[in-house]
């Protein structure tokens, strides 16, 4: 299956990205070799952090009016759930434990492997400037800073937590309104996220140069030696989601018996699509399609997929726990148990609000990190690898969707499995037999 619309657009720029990255390291390596001192190799480096501070102004940029629009009009659209909400209720209930266990698993496997405690990077002299105090942060202070004074200030400071309360209450005071001035409103809001994906997209292209100046930096000042950890960032990851995808088929295996066999030889097809194409957008009508064939309702299928896209990214959720504390090892910056179940928490707030958006983890890292004094310049440390990783993380989201939608459907009473697809769980028959 060819990739076209969104997704041949993001492999278009994966290749660009690739090839920055390829092109940073041969130049990294060229100067780190002429540089004739560590100094000279600093100023080098220097000069091509201009290039990666534009790009991260131009992240920073997008962020505010990114998670207004997408998290408004996705609440005030809902309407009467009726029927719905009880499984809305149950969806839910498994999106949020298998989100938390996907970013708890993902921080106990950083803190083990550690896979960027050896880089040993020097922090940019002018680091995120956060509102948060990490020396002294508590639960009292965080539940207190969620809040915000002004919500004009929040999104001029990029208060990623105050934003994401700020729109909650916005979403549902205009859910509240049944007139047609609301309604108004709401679909001004709706157009106003096509134009931030839009801009999004935008930004995002200028992601290689990026990229280039990142990588070109690293190498010039560590050599090639940086690219060890890389390796090792991206095997631990890869073993991070093998445990996700078993702990994954063990919890769907309690519900569905031995029909979840069944499910995985379905959902096959539309993962090889996931994995080739990094997207899963192009796995969703495979994807829908085979949940049918294996008996869950269109009408649960078409309810919780979609919701499941938007609250269910467990791959997505342990990747953004695993480069976050990537990001803080490679400065040399320790965050404490307390302040990682924190950052844990906020990202599992704030990931909801644009789970939609092209890469949307780098831009949950970035909108979050400055809030615990990480350097967002890590964010383009990571980026530059992040296709290998985006292809791991997007298969893995397809499976525990496919999941999520078979376990509600079973307790629901909506699951009904045909024949056809029981054969499908059944061996082959041996030749000659």
């Amino acid at each position: 299956m060819k990739p076209t619309g969104p997704a041949k657009k993001s492999n278009r720029l994966t290749n660009w990205i690739m090839a920055a990255l390829v092109l940073g390291i041969v130049v990294g390596f060229l100067c780190h070799q002429l540089a004739p001192d560590a100094a000279t190799a600093q100023l080098i480096a220097g000069y091509l952090s201009i290039i990666t501070d534009v790009f991260l102004r131009l992240i920073r940029m997008i962020i505010a009016p990114l998670v207004f629009a997408t998290l408004v009009s996705g609440i005030a659209s809902l309407g009467d759930t009726g029927a719905a909400g009880r499984i809305a209720a149950k969806a839910l209930a498994w999106f949020i434990t298998a989100s938390l266990f996907s970013l708890l698993l993902g921080m106990v496997l950083a803190n083990i492997l550690a896979p960027g405690a050896h880089l040993d990077l020097t922090r940019p002299a002018e680091g995120a400037v956060t509102h948060l105090p990490t020396g002294g942060l508590n639960l009292k202070d965080f539940i207190t800073h969620a809040f915000p004074t002004s919500a004009i200030q929040a999104m001029a400071q990029n208060e990623i937590l105050q934003i994401v309360v700020f729109s909650v209450f916005f979403g549902f005071a205009l859910a509240s309104f049944k007139d047609e001035t609301a309604q108004t409103l709401v679909k001004s809001l709706e157009e106003l996220v096509h134009v931030m994906l839009r801009i999004t997209d935008y930004v995002m292209r200028f992601a290689p140069f990026g990229v280039f100046a990142a990588i070109a930096s690293v190498i010039t000042v560590q050599g090639l030696g940086v690219l060890l950890t890389y390796g090792k960032f991206i095997g631990s990851f890869y073993f991070g989601l093998v445990l996700l995808w078993c702990a994954l088929f063990a919890a769907g295996r309690l519900v569905l018996g031995k029909s979840m066999g069944t499910l995985l030889r379905l959902i096959r097809e539309p993962m090889l699509v996931a994995f080739s194409t990094a997207s899963s957008e192009a796995a969703y009508p495979k994807t829908m399609e085979q949940l049918e064939t294996f008996g869950v309702r269109d009408r649960v299928t078409g309810f919780v997929l979609p919701l499941g896209y938007s609250f269910n990214l467990d791959g997505s959720m342990m990747y953004q726990a695993f480069a976050t504390l990537f990001i803080a090892q490679a400065y040399g910056i320790h965050l404490s148990f307390g302040h990682q179940l924190i950052l844990l928490l906020v990202m599992m707030v704030t990931s909801k609000g644009i789970a939609g958006v092209p890469r949307a983890s780098l831009v949950v890292i970035a909108a979050t990190i400055p809030m615990f004094n990480l350097p967002e310049a890590g964010v383009l440390l990571i980026m530059g690898v992040d296709q290998f990783l985006d292809m791991g993380r997007t298969v893995t989201n397809v499976l525990g969707n496919s999941i999520a939608t078979a376990v509600v459907a079973k307790w629901e009473g909506e699951l009904d499995t045909p024949p056809g697809a029981m054969d499908l769980a059944l061996p082959s028959p041996v030749p000659g037999a």
